[in-house]
């Protein structure tokens, strides 16, 4: 009977979520929208439908030419790189020059091809080994329906991913700091090279960044530019249409939202409103704190029988406006909490949950070494049970002197007895 009213509860929360997001009325065959700190998802429309990505497959080029590469190395451009790109380009010239640095914001920024291939050459050797690496990074995050063929997006019948798999590598490099600088912003300057005697200026095509050209939004006409946007990255073939994956902060609300295969500038009208009902239907709370405690825990065979349990870290999440009263947890403790017990190390975890849903956890941890009790040698329980012995025998002597002392007080004590009258 109490699992039938979790499923009612639990049915009636996604019900309500799936009618009021369905009233979004986005144009896109795919979309998603999640909290970037819990990767909650919050809003979902064909999340795992298999779709061309076009240039938000430079997110995992991107993250990946960060995590191998060295920001200040000197990459040489090669003859195939430059005559076999096609689409958006910044005139790489075979043997040209130039730091990473600068073919990393080409690639983010102005969505280079041929800086994709440059960086998968200098990263792996090749392309097909960069997919290689592409493809195992992603697997690494959980991506479930992703295979990249190449490191720029260029139409290819295997190359193809999900919405739900991009927010997660979104996610992941928006943790990057690097990353997270790059594409926050919509201008760079490559100096001259070797073979460039120009500076070379690039732009941003992500026009929530900066656009004042207005779209339709729900009946209302806005500026393209969005309050709170923090990034990343536009994707364009035609095959693929129109594809965007940008994130938005506002106070401790942030969100990354992925829109996929949608025409013209309805790609910004859906982000709009995607980031719009996250913002406006959610609140971001600390639903646990760092060090705050937790229980008195139980230690068997420890020099100390009980320690503090305490949260590991804070945990922010997403919940809908109004509803954290009806947020509850789940202490969950290993089986069996036993020494030695190192500090820091993890005792179980809090489960929190809304309507009977996870939407998150954290974990529980110690606060002090703890050792286990040592087993005596066999001369210290000898010595033990000598002292024992020694101990009881000073008790009886001591008992015998004391009875005897008593003996002696009884004797010489004299009892005066006052008749009444003197009293």
């Amino acid at each position: 009977m109490k699992k039938i009213i979790s499923i009612v509860f639990f049915l009636i929360f996604v019900t309500y979520s799936v009618s009021f997001a369905d009233s979004l009325n986005l144009s896109c065959k795919s979309a998603i929208l999640i909290d970037a700190n819990t990767g909650q998802v919050l809003y979902e429309k064909n999340p795992h439908l298999k779709l061309h990505p076009a240039s938000t497959t430079k997110i995992m080029t991107g993250i990946l030419a960060i995590e191998h590469g060295n920001m200040n190395d000197i990459v040489t451009v090669d003859e195939e790189t430059v005559y076999l790109t096609e689409g958006s380009h910044i005139a790489l010239e075979p043997e040209e020059q130039l730091p990473l640095e600068d073919l990393l914001h080409a690639l983010l920024i102005e969505s280079a091809n041929d800086s994709a291939f440059a960086i998968a050459k200098y990263i792996s050797g090749s392309t097909d080994e960069f997919a290689k690496l592409m493809n195992n990074k992603a697997k690494e995050l959980g991506a479930l329906n992703t295979n990249f063929v190449n490191p720029n997006g260029l139409t290819n019948e295997n190359h193809l991913t999900t919405a739900y798999d991009l927010s997660l590598m979104a996610k992941y490099a928006m943790e990057n700091e690097t990353f997270r600088e790059i594409v926050s912003n919509y201008t760079y300057t490559i100096p001259v090279t070797n073979k460039k005697d120009e500076e070379r200026y690039l732009k941003s095509s992500n026009k929530l960044l900066y656009s004042n050209e207005t779209i339709n939004v729900d009946g209302e006409i806005v500026p393209i530019k969005y309050d709170g946007i923090t990034g990343i990255k536009t994707g364009y073939t035609q095959a693929a249409q129109n594809c965007l994956v940008a994130s938005a902060k506002r106070g401790n609300q942030n969100l990354i939202a992925v829109v996929l295969k949608v025409n013209g500038k309805e790609i910004y009208s859906d982000m709009h409103k995607l980031l719009n009902y996250g913002f406006d239907n959610f609140d971001t709370i600390d639903i646990a704190v760092k060090n705050e405690f937790v229980d008195n825990l139980e230690i068997k065979n420890g020099e100390i029988p009980i320690i503090a349990g305490i949260v590991k870290k804070d945990l922010p999440i997403s919940i809908p406006k109004d509803s954290i009263n009806k947020v509850t947890e789940k202490v969950m403790l290993d089986d069996e909490l036993k020494a030695p017990i190192e500090n820091g190390q993890t005792l179980g975890k809090i489960k929190y949950y809304l309507e009977d849903q996870l939407v998150g956890e954290v974990d529980i941890v110690s606060t002090l070494d703890v050792d286990t009790i040592s087993s005596p040698t066999i001369f210290e329980k000898i010595l033990n049970k000598w002292y024992l012995l020694l101990i009881g025998f000073f008790i009886i002597v001591r008992a015998i002197v004391v009875i005897k002392q008593k003996k002696k007080r009884k004797h010489r004590r004299k009892i005066y007895r006052v008749p009444s009258s003197y009293r």
